[in-house]
């Protein structure tokens, strides 16, 4: 990997993993609201900047998303759902990340292998919900992953080579997360970083569309 696109380079995950490719000699360019100006869940931002990017590059990361949006606490109860809260969720965690790969085509390489990753969470999967609650972020994240499947065949068709993912990064100590640890365990972003590049770096073409935690494990849908 020689040049990566890292989106929400700004955030805790997103810094950590621009810093961790920085140190293997890989060129970043990261791209974030607080320094660029780029709003994920804007669809003119989103052409207009990665449109005056110059490609190809090796690896792009979606590292955007959001617990909390506006003060909306992740629900307990579905009785608490608010129609503003969702929608919000579902425009920075689903519909954002879709509004980058519909442009991704145009960033990578045809004929070199390239990494497509979308950070979800594992909370995210149908499969694993065993306790209910946060609604409205699993729901989107649930989204995502759909997006990233679909967006996955598409790339397949013209990238042969290309890997499209989505991936679990697991509960990792930011100002994302700090409100809702508790007694989870939690690994700094440092080594969040770390583990998900050694999820990108072995994953292999027929691995893409796939939903993966941060020990390259396969994630119920």
């Amino acid at each position: 990997m020689k040049r990566v696109l890292i989106i929400g380079a700004s955030g805790g995950i997103g810094s950590a993993l621009a810093g961790a490719c920085a140190e293997r000699d890989v060129e970043v360019t990261g791209l974030s609201r607080s320094r660029d100006g780029f709003d994920i869940t804007d669809e003119a931002s989103v052409a207009d900047h990665l449109g005056a990017l110059d490609g190809p590059f090796d690896a792009v990361i979606v590292a955007t998303g959001a617990l909390e949006i506006d003060g909306a606490e992740p629900e307990k109860t579905i009785r608490a759902i608010r129609q503003k809260a969702m929608l919000d969720q579902f425009a920075l965690n689903a519909v954002g990340p879709a509004l980058v790969l519909a442009h991704v085509q145009d960033l990578l390489p045809r004929e070199s292998r390239s990494v497509v990753a979308v950070l979800s969470a594992r909370v995210g999967s149908i499969g694993d919900n065993r306790i209910g609650g946060w609604i409205s972020y699993r729901s989107a994240k649930a989204a995502v992953n759909q997006i990233v499947h679909t967006a996955a065949i598409e790339l397949a068709r013209t990238h042969k080579k290309a890997v499209c993912v989505a991936l679990h990064p697991g509960t990792v100590a930011t100002p994302f997360t700090e409100k809702y640890l508790g007694r989870h365990p939690a690994v700094a972003p440092d080594e969040a970083a770390g583990n998900l590049l050694a999820v990108m770096d072995g994953l292999k073409v027929e691995d893409s569309g796939g939903f993966f935690d941060y020990a390259g494990k396969v994630v119920a849908w």
